[in-house]
């Protein structure tokens, strides 16, 4: 089992980074591979959409989102993690995400995802159902935990305090893991789904 995590948060020891760590901690203790790459301090460009990624097979822009594509193909699961701003992801795991999951063209089917967000007070469910979208777009169950993965603290730091956010994280890990080898085992004895041959794919003008 391979787990990459991605931490938009531009603070390599913020309140991210301490719920990202928690679960780090059970990925450890499960055997589970992981890797965690920091994404939020990188100047990084948006998506343009210009669909060059179309003829190249990777983003037009070459930076962190193209090393990640690789890591992204290979692994079973996916962490992201985004600090609050203005009840949004910060604009870095966004841009990150939207080149990343637009420019990859591999199947994304059964890879398990998972969102968590830090936040000093408030904006925590609406970044939670942001980062999903990229999940549930791309045929990607989605772990879930004990409550809307999320902790707080304003100050770095501050989310140790958070028993509860803590044990979100520790409880989203096992459940991961657990949704992760439910999966390999499916996949050995059943294989995974089959998508319809042809994709159908409408405009709402006609």
């Amino acid at each position: 089992m391979k787990v990459l995590i991605i931490n938009g948060s531009p603070h390599a020891a913020g309140n991210t980074y301490i719920a990202l760590h928690e679960m780090e901690k059970v990925f450890e203790a499960e055997g589970v591979e992981y890797e965690t790459v920091q994404v939020g301090q990188l100047q990084l460009h948006g998506c343009v959409g210009c669909h060059g990624c179309m003829k190249l097979g990777k983003c037009v822009f070459d930076d962190i989102v193209n090393e990640l594509a690789p890591k992204f193909e290979e692994c079973d699961g996916l962490v992201v993690g985004a600090p609050v701003h203005f009840a949004s992801a910060n604009g870095a795991v966004v841009s990150v995400l939207d080149r990343l999951f637009f420019s990859t063209h591999f199947s994304k089917a059964m890879k398990v995802g998972a969102a968590v967000c830090a936040a000093r007070r408030g904006g925590l469910t609406a970044t939670f159902d942001e980062l999903n979208k990229y999940f549930t777009i791309s045929g990607m169950p989605v772990a879930s935990g004990q409550y809307w993965n999320g902790i707080h603290g304003s100050m770095p730091g501050e989310a140790e305090q958070d028993g509860e956010g803590l044990q979100m994280m520790r409880t989203l890990a096992k459940n991961m893991v657990f949704l992760m080898k439910s999966i390999a085992l499916g996949k050995e004895k059943y294989g995974l789904p089959e998508p319809e041959k042809e994709r159908i794919s409408t405009n709402f003008i006609r």
